[in-house]
């Protein structure tokens, strides 16, 4: 769990669409000056979530639902958005990684599928998108990033801009189980051939220090997690109206759990 708790982060890319109004355009990917801890496992990312699929037929099924352009926020190397723009919709990926853009990117390439991304440097807070849209995504519990309500309330409301009338935001979170955290507790864990990682785990902080290596990079970042009715009350306070919780990606509604995923609309 404490794997899959923080692969994800913001991010985003942007393949075909010019530069203009965003800052300096390299490759298709448009840049803002920006640090990012995952620029040192950009590398190893991929290798390092190989085993996380479960996600993917969702949001790809949710952006279809909407029609293009959406916005994923987090976008990473684009463990999602490929797919997504592989079923045909265009997708304005943001990311706070220079490195999983530049992955990202390349990665479209190889697919076919580079004209269908938009990729931008930016932050989930203040993501650098004048576009307005039905859908927006953040996969793979990015939110998490976020320290604090202030954070997360100005992230919420920045989704919520993006939003049409009526536009739906789409991401999922997880809140660890007692048992996860015991297993994983300051432990070195190689989850994937030749890449650690290491949990360290406040539970009155509720806080979790996530470091991982490999051969190729290594990094540590925190992620501060909520319980589930914390996350509905700051939805409800941005200007969202919830339409579902679920416990998993199989659209099996929340009954208690460590995962949440959820749809909220921009109300009226």
């Amino acid at each position: 769990m404490a794997a899959k708790a923080a692969r994800d982060r913001p991010g985003g890319l942007t393949p075909g669409h010019g530069c203009a109004g965003h800052g300096e355009c390299v490759e298709n990917v448009t840049m803002r000056p920006q640090a990012s801890p995952y620029d040192a496992i950009a590398e190893l990312y991929d290798s390092w979530s190989r085993s996380v699929t479960e996600d993917v037929g969702f949001y790809v099924e949710e952006a279809m639902r909407a029609g293009g352009p959406i916005v994923e926020l987090g976008v990473g190397t684009g463990r999602i958005a490929v797919p997504t723009a592989a079923a045909g919709i265009d997708v304005i990926g943001v990311d706070s990684s220079r490195g999983m853009l530049a992955v990202c990117a390349e990665r479209a390439r190889l697919a076919g599928v580079a004209a269908r991304l938009d990729l931008r440097v930016g932050d989930l807070r203040e993501p650098p998108v004048g576009e307005r849209v039905a859908l927006v995504t953040c996969p793979f519990r990015s939110l998490l990033h976020m320290r604090d309500d202030t954070d997360r309330l100005r992230a919420l409301a920045a989704a919520r801009e993006l939003l049409l009338p009526g536009g739906r935001l789409v991401f999922d979170v997880f809140t660890p189980s007692r048992g996860d955290v015991e297993e994983t507790q300051g432990r070195w864990l190689e989850r994937e051939p030749g890449i650690w990682e290491r949990a360290d785990w406040d539970l009155e902080t509720q806080t979790l220090t996530l470091s991982v290596r490999g051969e190729s990079g290594e990094a540590t970042m925190a992620l501060t997690w909520l319980a589930p009715h914390e996350w509905h009350v700051l939805l409800e306070a941005s200007g969202f109206d919830v339409e579902a919780c679920y416990g998993w990606f199989d659209h099996t509604p929340y009954a208690g759990g460590e995962d949440t995923v959820w749809v909220a609309k921009r109300s009226s």
